[in-house]
């Protein structure tokens, strides 16, 4: 076992470190080197000091040795370093960023921050550091979509309108289906949540069938009206235009905000609602505006909290688990509020518009 290090106290250093520690006015990191001389000058052992402060046993004995070198003023000062390299020249860091925004490795997608490192010279920290700063990030990708609808402003304002202030007497729903949606039940049980480890599960499973959930959100009230049926298809739709029809008040008028789905268009939908003229009006969202739609948002909802992680032994267990899911939703009474006019959409929209293109 090492010999344990013992400070070689001058003159009136223990009353003054004392007095020092009593006034509470130094960082921490001093103090702690104060109190570390301190307790051993008193003949607390190294063992018991690093426990008390929380340090390594050789930090005890290197704060002693630094004391007995340099004194009282070793203790309250920290030690000078060697300078660095010199900093790197603008002119390279503008060079590295304009080669990064305008060339591409001859094999690959995009530069990492090594690469880049051994064809300016530098280490792969410094470019880095200069990505940083010029707010470039090679290593991401991020995805956009912009609506090539030649209604689309007629159609945004017809569908926010809706939103904002929907007619009297009507309805106001947000229709839409999510398929293929897999009954997956993961080949071993799944393990719970505990102290310091995530619930896991495993990354194999068996395929018990998909389903597909037709689903209307009533704008106004928040309510979901859903139905599980195992295909997609025109038919389907309009069998869920019939529960609609079936289960909303007999005298209002029904809105109906749907995508511009094949399926939607149909003629057998079409004759279906020029059966029931004066039931339903539709409201077709602008094309690659999903997010205009507000039963996608409730689509995001169910997925996350109720289906992706869960474990399923068959596709009619997965069904149940969603018709008690929509249940659950109703009784909640959350809904959902939209906010954003049509200029100022317009507006957002302008804007990313001109920050990508």
């Amino acid at each position: 076992m090492a010999r344990e290090i013992k400070p070689e106290l001058k003159g009136n250093d223990f009353q003054l470190m004392e007095t020092l520690l009593a006034e509470g006015h130094i960082e921490h990191k001093f103090a702690v080197r104060l109190q570390t001389v301190i307790n051993r000058a008193k003949g607390f052992s190294t063992n018991d000091i690093a426990l008390f402060l929380g340090i390594n046993i050789n930090t005890v004995s290197n704060h002693v040795q630094r004391y007995n070198s340099g004194g009282l003023e070793a203790l309250l000062c920290d030690k000078t370093r060697k300078p660095g390299t010199e900093p790197i020249p603008e002119q390279v860091k503008n060079k590295l960023v304009q080669f990064v925004c305008q060339e591409k490795p001859k094999d690959g997608t995009h530069w990492s921050t090594r690469d880049l490192g051994r064809r300016f010279g530098i280490s792969h920290t410094a470019v880095n550091t200069i990505l940083n700063g010029y707010g470039l990030k090679p290593h991401l990708v991020k995805k956009f979509q912009f609506s090539t609808d030649k209604e689309f402003d007629s159609k945004l304002a017809d569908v926010v309108g809706l939103y904002l202030d929907p007619p009297e007497n009507s309805i106001v729903f947000c229709v839409d289906e999510k398929s293929q949606i897999q009954a997956l039940e993961r080949t071993q049980p799944i393990l719970p949540l505990r102290p310091g480890i995530p619930e896991c599960q495993t990354h194999d499973y068996y395929r018990h069938g998909t389903t597909t959930l037709f689903a209307a959100l009533n704008v106004a009230s928040g309510k979901v009206v859903g139905k599980c049926r195992q295909g997609h298809k025109a038919s389907d739709y309009v069998e869920f235009l019939k529960v609609l029809d079936r289960d909303a008040p007999k005298k209002k008028v029904l809105h109906i905000i749907a995508d511009n789905y094949s399926a939607h268009k149909a003629p057998s939908v079409k004759a279906y609602l020029k059966q029931k003229e004066g039931r339903f009006v539709e409201h077709f969202i602008p094309t690659y505006s999903s997010w205009l739609n507000m039963i996608e948002r409730w689509f995001a909802e169910i997925t996350n909290r109720r289906i992706r992680r869960e474990s399923w032994s068959s596709l009619k267990e997965l069904e149940e688990a969603i018709t008690d899911y929509i249940i659950s939703w109703n009784e909640s009474g959350r809904r959902f509020c939209w906010t954003k006019t049509f200029d100022e959409i317009k507006t957002s929209i302008e804007k990313v518009k001109s920050d990508l293109c």
